[in-house]
Order: structure tokens, then C-alpha cells, then sequence
């Protein structure tokens, strides 16, 4: 038995596909194929039921998947204990960021991250909470940057600055006679929205619930747009852009516009005004003190809050 192989089944256990795991494993299908049956007879027991179309842990298998995440969780402390004996500054730090906070927040901090520690080379990503939560836990990544809120057993999460919400618009819209904007004024137009299953949208909507009131009542037919799934922020501006709604984005996003000057406008809301937080969260075992002290000083010194 080997960390390979244990990596193997709790990957093709998440994926639920020979083919998706053996990509994320970087080697090929037969390869992880071989070592999963290599382990289940090993093991004497079978991991997985098989089918043309899906791969699925059995009862059994679930148990020994759990245990295996634990075993690499513990590998990886072992490696993050080696690494705090070194300089915490030299080695690479690898940091993930949710996609509606990486684009705007990397650009900011990287630089500002190289000059108060030029020899510490840094690696970023960006994904899903739920994909980031499991690369942390996993020691794939040292730190991760998300909004609150956000639990995970054996994880330390700490605010690093709060961001307002503002409403954009095409230039010459009506509410852009507004100084500020009221939650409420948003269900009279066409407010373009994330898909479902991305966690802006659903802080969005708990920020201005009547607009989940508009989208039950007015279903199939409503003022309230959907973006493809699978869209972003800067899909949103675009669309607003084109001039097919108003949308509500965190500042940074806003403020963030390439396009010229007078195309769009933005808004703040009236007090107390929708808002988010965003926090750096990182293993409780990661021995490297000084890399996230580190991190988290240069977000602070990018003053994105205070935007």
C-alpha cells in the first residue's frame, strides 16, 4: 500500500470516473486502473462497484476512502513540518482564491507579496469554495481566500476586509440619477445574476431578498436573468455592457472595468449597505507562521476594503 495508490482512490472516489481521476492524478487511465485493483486485492475487498457509465465507492469502500483522506492529510502535515524547519520564506506558498474575489484581488497583492519576500515563490489558483476547501485539506494548497461564511474543522479562518456591494448599470440609466440605491428599487428592472451553485449569487440574494421573490413569482418569464452556468463577474459586466440589465457586484469587481470611460456606471446602495467578507483560512497544523503572516499583511496593505 502507498500514498499513490490511497491519492488514487480518494480521487476516483470524488470523481466517480477512471478517466476525470486519472487526470487529476496526472498519470494515465490504465495506470490508476491497475493500482486501485492492485490495492482492493491487497486489501482483499472490493472499493468500488463498476458500470459503463460510473465508478462508485462501496459501502466498505467509503470507510477505507475516509481513512486514506486522513493518511494523506497526516503525509502532508509531515511535509509541512519538514518545510517549517527551513527558511518559512524560501519555500513556495500556494494559495487559492475564489473566482469573484482571485481576478481582482491577485493583481493587488502578488506584487506587493514579492517585494516584502522576494525568495518565497508563490503559486496561485483559483476555484469553487467546495473544490478549494478539499485542495486545503488535501495540502494541495497552504491558504485559501474566500468569503464568509466558512467553516472547516481543523482550519484557521481570519477576516481580512470588507467589501460593499454596489449596483452597475449602463451609463444613462434611470437609477443612475440615484445618489444611492435601496435593495428594494432592484426588483423593478432586469438584475442579471450568477448561476445557481456560485456562493455571490446567493449573498446577493440574501443581501436583496426581494429579488428571490421576483425570481419564484415571475419564473420562466420574470425580469430577473440567469447568466449561463459556468459564468463569471466580467460575463456579467459584459452583459451589462451590452445593455441587457443592471447587475450587483462586490467594488473591487466594479471598479475593475476595462471598458471606456462614461460605458457604465455604478452605484452605492443606501445604508447599511450589502456587503461581504473575505478571509485567508489555513490549516491549523501548517507550521509556517511567518509565510501567512506574511500573506496577510500584503492584502491588508492593498486597502481594497477601503476602495
Amino acid at each position: 500500500m502507498t500514498l499513490n495508490e490511497l491519492r488514487y482512490i480518494v480521487t476516483l472516489a470524488q470523481e466517480q470516473h477512471f478517466g476525470r481521476a486519472a487526470e487529476r492524478c496526472f498519470v494515465s487511465q490504465p495506470t490508476l486502473s491497475i493500482a486501485v485493483k492492485k490495492l482492493e486485492k491487497e486489501l482483499g475487498v472490493a472499493l468500488f462497484e463498476r458500470s459503463k457509465t460510473r465508478v462508485q465507492a462501496t459501502p466498505l469502500g467509503e470507510r477505507i476512502v475516509a481513512q486514506a483522506q486522513l493518511v494523506l492529510e497526516q503525509a502532508s502535515a509531515i511535509k509541512d513540518i519538514a518545510s517549517a524547519g527551513k527558511d518559512q520564506l524560501s519555500s513556495p506558498l500556494s494559495v487559492g482564491a475564489i473566482f469573484t474575489i482571485g481576478p481582482y484581488l491577485f493583481p493587488h497583492f502578488i506584487p506587493q507579496l514579492q517585494r516584502m519576500a522576494p525568495d518565497m515563490h508563490l503559486f496561485v489558483e483559483e476555484g469553487y469554495t467546495a473544490t478549494l476547501r478539499q485542495r486545503l485539506r488535501k495540502g494541495e494548497l497552504d491558504a485559501i481566500i474566500i468569503a464568509l461564511p466558512f467553516t472547516e474543522p481543523d482550519v484557521v479562518t481570519q477576516p481580512l476586509y470588507d467589501e460593499p456591494f454596489v449596483v452597475l448599470m449602463p451609463a444613462g440609466h434611470p437609477l443612475a440619477k440615484e445618489e444611492s440605491i435601496s435593495p428594494h428599487q432592484l426588483s423593478e428592472d432586469n438584475v442579471l445574476l450568477l448561476g445557481e451553485g456560485h456562493c455571490f449569487r446567493d449573498q446577493v440574494l440574501e443581501a436583496c431578498p426581494q429579488l428571490q421573490q421576483s425570481i419564484e413569482k415571475e419564473s420562466g418569464s420574470g425580469r430577473i436573468r440567469t447568466a449561463a452556468d459556468g459564468s463569471s463577474l466580467e460575463t456579467l459586466r459584459h452583459m451589462v455592457a451590452s445593455g441587457l440589465g443592471i447587475t450587483v457586484l462586490p467594488l473591487s469587481a466594479a471598479t475593475a472595468s476595462q471598458y471606456a470611460s462614461g460605458l457604465l456606471e455604478t452605484r452605492p446602495f443606501t445604508a447599511p449597505a450589502p456587503r461581504r467578507t473575505v478571509a485567508l483560512a489555513w490549516r491549523a497544523s501548517f507550521p509556517r507562521h511567518r509565510a501567512i503572516d506574511m500573506l496577510r499583511d500584503a492584502i491588508s496593505q492593498c486597502h481594497l476594503g477601503d476602495q
